[in-house]
């Protein structure tokens, strides 16, 4: 009465206490969680309504230079609109679509390499032929071309980066699954009677599975780029919507008399991105035994 898991191996104790003692793990998952809390608890930390103008109170410099407010700690832009408030309020939409991009980047790239790189044959090489095709166009026109057929919207920019950005999971993962498919665990279980499904499912999935996390880590990123891009150039959100690509364009015009508006969304962009990548560094070094051996670990 044994049930067979040929690709289970004894845990270590303290997995978790391992990952997040890794430097970049830690640093990382510390920036990334400041920034959901501050995505999630926009309305309750942010100081002003984001869209609120104040005509009179227009390009004043953060609270203490000499012309500052106390009201607006990294002043108020062209419209009299409070700095630190839509910062705050653009990490939402940058959430938003990190999170919901990188799924689905996942999902349709990881499904679409498992299956050519375990199956192999006319499908891999029909997929591969796709991808090559697909990477072909650079992807942030790409993006922009996709955009001006589907319309501006969050949810229009989340399928964008998902059609373009797929194939970055699906060469990464598909090389990792090719690898897999060949060890003595995966023969073991077809050996044993294993349908292909069980087979991709319980035994090729769970090798490749660190890598797409790590993988997932880094999309995150690029998601918020690539938004902030499309916001910026106005393909993205509508103009009443608050997201840090719309702050850089409202604020390029004022970059020499008023360089804080611009400022602003780039260092929240930065952040963004380096947390998630921070993050993704870390998690693939613990991750990744063969890394590990080579730390020294």
């Amino acid at each position: 009465m044994s049930s067979i898991s040929v690709n289970q191996q004894a845990r270590p104790r303290g997995g978790m206490a391992r990952i997040f003692s890794h430097p970049k793990v830690a640093v990382g998952g510390a920036m990334v969680l400041l920034f959901i809390c501050v995505a999630v608890f926009a309305p309750w930390l942010a100081p002003n309504d984001p869209n609120a103008q104040d005509l009179l109170a227009t390009l004043l410099p953060p609270a203490w230079a000499a012309d500052g407010m106390a009201q607006y700690p990294l002043g108020t832009d062209s419209l009299g609109r409070c700095v630190l408030s839509r910062l705050i309020y653009g990490s939402r939409i940058a959430l938003i679509v990190a999170v919901a991009a990188a799924t689905g980047t996942m999902l349709l790239g990881t499904t679409l390499a498992i299956l050519a790189g375990y199956l192999r044959g006319g499908f891999d090489r029909a997929t591969s032929f796709i991808v090559v095709l697909w990477m072909a166009f650079p992807p942030v026109v790409f993006s922009m071309m996709l955009m001006v057929g589907l319309g501006t919207g969050v949810r229009n920019v989340i399928l964008a980066v998902i059609l373009v950005d797929w194939t970055r999971f699906y060469r990464v993962v598909r090389a990792e699954v090719i690898v897999a498919r060949q060890r003595e665990y995966v023969q073991a279980a077809r050996l044993l009677g294993f349908s292909h499904l069980r087979v991709m499912l319980r035994e090729v999935l769970p090798g490749v599975a660190p890598l797409i996390i790590t993988l997932f880590s880094l999309q995150m990123g690029v998601a918020i780029i690539v938004e902030a891009i499309l916001s910026f150039v106005g393909l993205s959100v509508p103009s009443n919507v608050v997201a840090w690509g719309v702050m850089l364009a409202d604020g390029r015009d004022q970059i020499y008399q008023a360089g804080w508006n611009l400022l602003a969304p780039v260092c929240g962009i930065v952040f963004a991105v380096l947390a998630f990548n921070l993050l993704s560094d870390g998690l693939r070094v613990v991750l990744d035994p063969r890394l590990r051996k080579r730390g020294g670990e």
